[in-house]
């Protein structure tokens, strides 16, 4: 073949290519990327939405996943699938590519949420009722391990680097470490005597800073996964609930927390606080006046800003920290029972849950003005695929 002929035979591939059988195989219509799709709980329904965030559309409902009540969720590695956790214990995994349940077993009687390990093989489910820690394979949904809790309530459940679990005991006052990067045994480490009713934990996202709240007594317990001897420490002990005996309408969230700016920003329990937390030396250097109780404290994914969402009387309010000074910069309503937060990826967005009003609400953060509104039944929890890269999410 002389070069004239190969240029001819070189220019025409790609109108061959588009003729070819391989070339219609896939259409834009059949693939989909994961990246930038999500689920929204319908709690009252039992009930999820598969929602995309390019395009602010809703994908489709699954149905059938039971009480929704206080459900949360993790992301397997791959994005495809994800585990729902119901407060009737069940477990489901949902492929949310071809919007179905792959399996749904009850796995114990009252579940308060779950974690993925860092390998992506197994997840685990904490429960009330019967107590303690159940992990599964996340191909089959067998069970692989149960950690029984002599009878207590297992709450505050991440993961952590290396094939653990970390968790509290609230009757107990315990924090449990469950190792299982020898295989599916697990290796159990204790610590007794933390504190008085753990009641939520958190894990930043290098797993090295373990905390959890004390409903019990004031103060939070902090436990540096990088120092051995593992030792948890009492932090914030004198931040005031104790000074009034005060009303406690919804219990915060440790999960929805602020890292931004050397310091931890957390929700005061039962005060109209949120709290400043050196990241180091894990003192405080100061609080916010806010609204009402915060639940919520959540950290847009640069830090710059912290939106915060309250328990009632004040749920249907918003307010925006700056990270920076410890103001608040920005408050709108939203509406009635506004229950949780998701920003997009990079935070350039967030999805607020308006549930009483029946609609996910969209909102530019830099602006703060509303992009779109999605109709839902009864929304809670918002959870985006990215989580699947997360620790302690």
């Amino acid at each position: 073949m002389n070069r004239r002929d190969l240029l001819k035979t070189t220019a025409a591939l790609p109108a061959v290519l588009a003729m070819s059988p391989a070339a219609h195989a896939g259409s834009a219509k059949q693939l989909r990327g994961t990246g930038d799709l999500g689920i929204v709980i319908e709690r009252a329904t039992g009930s999820i939405l598969i929602v995309e965030t390019t395009g602010r559309t809703i994908l489709g409902r699954i149905t059938g996943l039971g009480d929704l009540s206080h459900a949360s969720a993790v992301y397997a590695r791959d994005e495809r699938y994800v585990f729902v956790f119901g407060r009737d214990g069940g477990l489901t995994k949902i492929d949310i590519l071809e919007q179905k349940i792959v399996k749904r077993i009850i796995q114990g009687g009252n579940a308060i949420g779950g974690a993925i390990s860092d390998d992506g093989q197994l997840v685990a489910v904490s429960n009330y009722k019967p107590g303690g820690v159940r992990i599964f394979d996340t191909e089959t949904l067998a069970m692989v391990a149960d950690i029984p809790a002599d009878g207590s309530k297992t709450v505050g459940l991440v993961d952590a680097p290396g094939r653990k679990f970390i968790f509290t005991l609230y009757d107990a006052g315990e924090i449990w470490i469950a190792d299982m990067s020898g295989g599916n045994d697990p290796k159990l480490s204790k610590f007794t005597d933390i504190g008085e009713l753990p009641y939520d934990g958190l894990i930043t996202g290098d797993g090295r800073h373990y905390i959890t709240g004390l409903f019990g007594q004031d103060g939070l317990v902090h436990l540096d996964m990088w120092q051995e001897p593992l030792t948890p420490k009492l932090v914030l002990e004198n931040y005031g609930r104790g000074e009034k005996k005060l009303p406690v309408y919804k219990m915060p969230h440790l999960e929805g927390w602020a890292l931004a700016g050397g310091k931890f920003l957390l929700p005061a329990v039962g005060r109209h606080e949120v709290l400043a937390l050196d990241a180091e030396s894990f003192k405080e250097t100061g609080r916010v006046k806010v609204y009402g109780q915060p639940i919520f404290v959540m950290a847009r994914p640069d830090g710059r800003h912290a939106w915060v969402n309250f328990a009632l009387p004040h749920n249907d309010t918003i307010q925006v920290l700056d990270t920076v000074n410890l103001k608040v910069i920005h408050e709108f309503k939203p509406g009635p029972a506004v229950l949780h937060m998701e920003f997009t990826p990079r935070g350039h967005e967030v999805w607020l849950s308006v549930r009483d009003a029946n609609r996910i609400d969209i909102y530019d953060t830099a602006s703060f003005k509303k992009l779109a509104e999605l109709p839902a039944q009864s929304p809670s929890g918002i959870f985006f695929t990215a989580r699947a890269h997360q620790v302690g999410l």
